[in-house]
């Protein structure tokens, strides 16, 4: 029974994170940290990181602090909460920057009805250069709309 609810909270955090990256996106990163994350709409630099790149940091240190939670508090749920978070920073950075922004030319050819609709909703989010007017803030979940057209 334990295992079930191990990944029942797995597979729970792993959800939340979409919630937490939409949020941290639209209200954060459009919003008062805009100055971290405007080169990754305008790059003005030549170096392969971006200082948008920092936000990865954040949601590292929340997912190890889960992780050592579980290992000297003896807070069971911290494992996989942790592990959950984990796994969406790995989904993200195959997904956003790898498949969508090729940062790694890797997953060219993924060309499914789910890669399409994803990387056009990600298109129309880069369409906008400044942090007003943006839309599309997932990731993973992105609205149903960019689906149908594929």
């Amino acid at each position: 029974m334990q295992t079930l609810y191990w990944i029942l909270i797995f597979l729970t955090a792993f959800c939340i994170m979409e919630f937490m990256a939409w949020f941290t996106h639209k209200y954060i990163m459009h919003g008062f940290l805009w100055h971290l994350h405007k080169d990754h709409h305008k790059k003005d630099h030549d170096s392969w990181f971006e200082r948008n790149d920092i936000f990865f940091i954040f949601y590292a240190v929340i997912s190890i602090g889960f992780i050592l939670l579980w290992e000297f508090a003896g807070f069971w749920a911290g494992l996989p909460i942790g592990l959950g978070i984990f796994a969406y920073g790995l989904s993200y950075f195959l997904v956003h920057d790898i498949f969508i922004h090729q940062r790694f030319k890797w997953f060219r050819n993924a060309n499914n009805w789910y890669a399409k609709g994803i990387r056009r909703a990600h298109k129309i989010h880069h369409k906008h250069l400044e942090k007003k007017d943006s839309e599309c803030f997932g990731m993973l979940f992105v609205p149903f709309k960019y689906f149908k057209q594929s």
